[in-house]
């Protein structure tokens, strides 16, 4: 396992402080120019939408070519076009378009990275690597995150875009070669014989099939749009307050931490409790803590509360991401996760509705216990929902996933570049 986790995670790091760092800066860049809130309000609109048109086609090429070669392409891509950004503004001819559609670029590329890393793990690990595995990913990923935010803090008023690209083209260059350097165990080749729009078209078949299974997975997604909700509304409601901006560095920091926790702890949590109870009781620990935030206005009690959502969050992730490396068909991950993605992505939009909303109205201070009720509600739900699950949805009922799978749709071989498939 080593061998192969070592490049794996280095691959991971340099991707999430590349894009981490280069996302975080292109707004900041954008709106030093005067009254360009507006513009980057809607680059940030126009990211997601396309974001969300492009994943059941995205997703489906997850399903028919090497993992590996996915993240090696998105990377070289992150790095071209951070390369060609500072290329451009070397010349003299840069402008806010350019940074746009670079962030259009990352946004989109990072989307589906993070669906083929969970499809590259599900199909390169054994199923008693899993849980470990995830736990190391989710201690690098929050590094990353916090080391972003950290070291953001102080380049953002030192370094302009010229750095920046510099920092963005290296950094994913290096993330393409840890990925490079991965050995890759490929068992996943779809027949020749079912065309890529006939794969487009079996998502909804897939998702139909097990109603309560997906049903349940798909209120497990909420816990991703909640995130970017509060991430959208405590800055609003501190500012309400008139709070120092410190305090939102710090919600940001005491996120991470939680966070981290739960990559620390996972493998002995997962081994003792099953994947199902994990999932539905975070999201009921998730909902009393919102509704417990809405109950205070003191910045601390806040930051204090977002440890252990940040914590519950990524517990109810993990075990969701475990749990489907268990049960789903690997010749069928990247589409599920991309069912899954557009889920949480339309709700992520109507939730930035409600912020608008309640902002236009002066009433940001409801936005805790509007959401609060609504996870109380999804969470019950799952509750009701889990006693329904069928026995194909337990990993003790189904053939590990690792086994030969079917010859007509996967084969074991070592894979380093893209198959194209006509």
């Amino acid at each position: 396992m080593r061998n192969k986790t070592t490049p794996y995670l280095s691959g991971r790091f340099f991707d999430g402080i590349s894009s981490g760092l280069f996302m975080m800066a292109l707004p900041w860049l954008m709106l030093k120019t005067p009254d360009m809130g507006t513009f980057v309000a809607l680059t940030a609109l126009a990211c997601t939408s396309n974001s969300f048109l492009c994943t059941p086609f995205f997703s489906t090429l997850i399903d028919r070519h090497s993992r590996k070669a996915i993240l090696v392409w998105v990377q070289v891509l992150q790095s071209s076009t951070a390369a060609v950004v500072g290329i451009i503004y070397l010349l003299g001819v840069g402008s806010h378009w350019v940074l746009a559609f670079s962030q259009l670029v990352f946004w989109v590329s990072s989307n589906i990275a993070w669906n083929t890393n969970n499809a590259f793990t599900q199909e390169n690990y054994r199923s008693h690597e899993y849980a470990k595995i995830s736990g190391y990913q989710e201690v690098v990923m929050q590094t990353t995150t916090l080391g972003a935010g950290a070291v953001g803090i102080i380049l953002l008023e030192q370094w302009g875009i010229l750095e920046f690209a510099a920092f963005a083209a290296l950094a994913s260059g290096l993330a393409a070669l840890s990925y490079g350097l991965t050995p890759y165990n490929r068992q996943v080749k779809p027949s020749s014989k079912v065309s890529f729009f006939s794969q487009i078209k079996e998502s909804k078949a897939i998702f139909t099939a097990e109603p309560v299974f997906y049903g349940f997975l798909l209120i497990s997604c909420l816990s991703y749009p909640i995130l970017t909700y509060l991430g959208k509304l405590i800055p609003i409601w501190f500012a309400e307050l008139d709070v120092s901006g410190s305090w939102v560095a710090l919600y940001n920091m005491a996120f991470g931490l939680g966070s981290l926790v739960t990559g620390l702890l996972i493998s002995r949590i997962i081994g003792r409790i099953s994947h199902e109870n994990i999932m539905q009781y975070s999201m009921l620990v998730l909902a009393f803590i919102l509704l417990a935030m809405s109950g205070v206005v003191q910045p601390l009690y806040i930051v204090l509360l977002t440890l252990s959502f940040g914590f519950f969050n990524a517990l109810n992730r993990i075990a969701r991401t475990n749990w489907m490396h268990h049960t789903v068909d690997m010749a069928q991950r990247g589409r599920v996760d991309g069912g899954l993605g557009m889920f949480a992505t339309l709700v992520q939009s109507l939730s930035y509705v409600l912020i608008a909303f309640l902002a236009h109205f002066d009433a940001i201070e409801y936005g805790f216990v509007i959401v609060g009720v609504i996870v109380l509600f999804a969470s019950i739900g799952m509750i009701a929902m889990s006693k329904k699950l069928p026995l194909s949805c337990n990993p003790n009922q189904k053939p590990k996933p690792n086994q030969e799978p079917n010859l007509d749709q996967s084969h074991q071989q070592t894979d380093s570049a893209l198959t194209t498939q006509h």
